[in-house]
């Protein structure tokens, strides 16, 4: 199955000329074709062509169906590796297993102080289609550590970090299932030890990821996949 994507459907029933090309001149789409199109906010469409323009294809909502979203939100806030494509790899990733929301945080000992959000709001938006979802994960602005831990989050909230013999539980025996759950992954030189201790100071849990020393992208994609583990798990019991 092949979806395209449509952010103001409702108002304005027709594909970007990026999907235009893609389902006119690719997928060879005629008028009368039936197609599906998501929203990006979780609904799925059914729709059928009535003007297979390749750069501004025209269509007709037949029905509409909600996404089966987990009934959980997942956050993540991550200070960006230097190497970009690391990122954007992550990003991918994330967003096929389940992802809410991105924050792109500048540390202390931050590799990359700017990250140019709308490039990386494209790559969500494309993995969102490839894997058959309809929600687009939330990429915010980059925000600086110490403003961001005094924002105010109804859920958990979890530092996983790396300083030698600093308490930390183990982040899959602390997520409750069903709880919205932000998690914060610091950089490659890891967040600083005052960064950890207002962390602390404003409601965080330092947790541990396991007994691999994980790279910033890995450790963030096992985040994700463990707070989608841990609820898969208990909604079998």
């Amino acid at each position: 199955m092949i979806i395209f994507y449509c952010s103001d459907i409702l108002s304005c029933p027709e594909l970007s000329e990026e999907d235009s090309g893609h389902a006119v001149r690719v997928l060879r789409h005629r008028e009368d074709d039936e197609v599906t199109v998501v929203d990006g906010q979780g609904s799925f469409y059914r729709c059928v062509i009535t003007d297979a323009h390749p750069k501004h294809c025209q269509l007709r909502i037949l029905g509409v169906e909600p996404e089966q979203h987990w009934q959980y939100r997942v956050e993540v806030a991550i200070a960006p590796t230097k190497n970009l494509d690391r990122m954007e790899w992550w990003l991918e990733k994330a967003t096929e297993m389940g992802l809410d929301s991105f924050i792109p945080l500048k540390t202390r000992f931050s590799e990359r102080k700017e990250l140019k959000t709308e490039r990386m709001r494209r790559i969500a938006v494309s993995a969102m289609k490839q894997s058959l979802k309809a929600t687009v994960p939330e990429i915010r602005e980059m925000c600086d550590i110490r403003d961001f831990l005094q924002e105010p989050f109804d859920g958990q909230k979890f530092i996983a970090h790396c300083i030698k013999d600093a308490p930390r539980k183990l982040l899959s025996k602390e997520i409750k299932a069903g709880a919205a759950v932000r998690l914060l992954i610091g950089p490659e030189g890891d967040f600083s030890a005052e960064e950890v201790e207002l962390a602390i100071q404003n409601g965080y849990v330092p947790v541990s990821l396991g007994e691999q020393r994980l790279r910033t992208e890995t450790a963030a994609l096992a985040g994700v996949h463990t707070v989608h583990i841990v609820n898969e798990l208990h909604s079998k019991e």
